[in-house]
């Protein structure tokens, strides 16, 4: 069964950095598939980036495009998300997920395995 460990939020300044690392386990397809979400409080659910492990290709939302990088270190079995130039609108819970109905997407249906999350918090 895939089990998904998120680590590395906290609170920063505007146009600092964070660098969130989701530890993975388990042996399934779904783990190719991987991505990062955040919510914050009143808002739905966005996807913000998504990574194909196999390959590597990854996919950015608009928000975020250049600002953040989703990567990935197979031998650690690990998937992380650098946050650069950070602002007070990125202030969300931060979820690692893994599925595998589809890959290289930002919506959370196509994801069945989730981390608990890490709060990351952008003050100004």
């Amino acid at each position: 069964q895939v089990q998904l460990v998120e680590s590395g939020g906290g609170s920063v300044q505007a146009g600092g950095s964070l660098r969130l690392s989701c530890a993975t386990s388990g042996y399934t397809y779904s783990s190719n598939c991987m991505g990062w979400f955040r919510q914050a409080p009143g808002k739905e659910r966005e996807g913000v980036a998504a990574i194909y492990t196999g390959g590597g290709n990854t996919v950015y939302a608009d928000s975020v495009k250049g600002r953040f990088t989703i990567s990935q270190d197979n031998a650690k079995k690990k998937v992380y998300l650098q946050m650069n130039s950070l602002k007070p609108e990125d202030t969300a819970m931060y979820y690692c997920a893994a599925g595998h109905l589809g890959c290289l997407t930002l919506l959370g249906m196509a994801y069945n395995y989730w981390g608990q999350g890490t709060q990351v918090t952008v003050s100004s």
